[in-house]
């Protein structure tokens, strides 16, 4: 199997699974995972028309093959060998010359205050797939179509405790440009980037135009590679509900030479490109020289919402100096003008008010406290990439690479 990270040329990624399949023949309302396993031929013949077009690398089927989603057709019970059948059956339809990606995806839980899940009730959820993902022998990890940030993190979180193989993640966003949540995919980057994602991108979302702008502006931040995966345009949908998307392969790939340019490594597409979308994209890019990452802004911080670039790291406030009444500190932290907002965190409680209020957070922060496993804690939980400081700096340097923050 090719060397994924070690390249001179363009990845071609697959195109659409879902539509393709709907195409084929599966129903509407049914497990797709089950359906899947139940005609083995239909993806396996999909899959090799999207090597035979080009594709260096597939995703395993096993989009939707959480514990969350498993549940609603009752077949929780069968989640691991469920993964493990569909990464085989993709692997027997691929062999072992193109790469298999264990998929991973949002699960459509909410997680407190907003919703009942917690965290780590999360973390876990993505764990038990991705151990099942890595038994069978996946190539790498996708995390992909991912909606709200807390979910990237977490699925991060999950894989890179039970492998160690590359982890690519791909976000998909509204019309305004932002995630479901609000996120801005530029603060996902730099959050997900700093905790060892190995690239970074857009899937779904919009056409090949649209993608390639946002693609364009995480370009400076990006210190990894990065990947799209853009629609064949947008759909259209029908009176019945159903979407059509109108694209040709030729619309589809004008411009894709402008990807590799922009620093993508990885292309693909994703709703509404069918094999000769992939192959009119694979034979413009497949030889276009890369990009290495090269981010002119090494130092940038983020909220759940929003990046914050500065040209040097923030002076170091006392602790004495800093906000130690959580509660009221984060409820006041209304302004979005990039300042650096001190907290002290000395105590249990510091770290549950903190968990607890984290949303109300616009600007960039700084953890300080004497007490590292307090600080990871809390770190663990924020949905952003933070500044920490804290005596030990071995420990710092460690909370520094678990969670992408910054080390002061």
């Amino acid at each position: 199997m090719m060397e994924l990270l070690q390249r001179t040329t363009p990845l071609i990624l697959d195109g659409a699974t879902g539509m393709n399949l709907q195409k084929a023949g599966m129903p509407a309302g049914v497990c797709p995972e089950a359906w899947v396993l139940e005609h083995p031929d239909v993806l396996q013949s999909l899959q090799r028309a999207f090597v035979e077009a080009g594709s260096q690398a597939v995703y395993a089927p096993t989009f939707g093959a959480n514990r969350v989603k498993l549940k609603k057709y009752g077949l929780e019970s069968q989640l691991a060998e469920m993964n493990r059948a569909l990464v085989r059956c993709s692997r027997e339809a691929v062999g072992e010359t193109v790469a298999v990606g264990g998929d991973l995806t949002s699960l459509g839980l909410f997680i407190e205050p907003f919703g009942t899940a917690t965290f780590e009730e999360v973390v876990e959820i993505y764990r038990e797939q991705a151990e099942a993902l890595e038994s069978t022998g996946v190539d790498f990890f996708i995390v992909e179509t991912v909606m709200q940030l807390f979910e990237a993190r977490a699925a991060l979180l999950a894989i890179r405790s039970v492998s160690e193989k590359p982890v690519f993640v791909t976000v998909t966003v509204e019309e305004n440009g932002r995630m479901l949540g609000g996120t801005d995919p530029l603060a996902a980057l730099i959050t997900l980037q700093g905790m060892g994602a190995d690239a970074f991108g857009i899937n779904c979302s919009n056409g090949p135009e649209a993608i390639l702008a946002i693609i364009r502006r995480l370009a400076p931040f990006a210190q990894i590679p990065l990947i799209a995966k853009p629609n064949a345009g947008m759909p259209c949908v029908e009176a019945d509900g159903s979407a059509h998307y109108h694209m040709s392969p030729a619309e589809f790939a004008a411009d894709a030479e402008a990807f590799p340019e922009a620093g993508v490594w990885f292309i693909g597409g994703c709703c509404g490109t069918e094999p000769s979308h992939i192959r009119a994209l694979a034979d413009r890019v497949r030889n276009c020289p890369l990009v290495a990452p090269c981010a002119s802004v090494t130092v940038a911080a983020a909220s759940e919402k929003d990046a914050f670039a500065v040209e040097t790291l923030p002076k170091l406030k006392p602790a004495e100096n800093a906000e130690t009444d959580l509660y009221d500190a984060i409820a006041d932290c209304e302004a979005d003008d990039g300042e650096v907002v001190f907290f002290a965190i000395n105590s249990e409680s510091d770290a549950a008010d903190f968990a607890e209020n984290q949303y109300l957070l616009k600007n960039p922060i700084c953890l300080i406290g004497d007490d590292a496993a307090l600080l990871s804690r809390v770190l663990r939980t924020y949905h952003g990439r933070a500044y920490v400081s804290t005596p030990d700096t071995a420990a710092a340097a460690e909370l520094a690479r678990t969670y992408g923050a910054i080390a002061l």
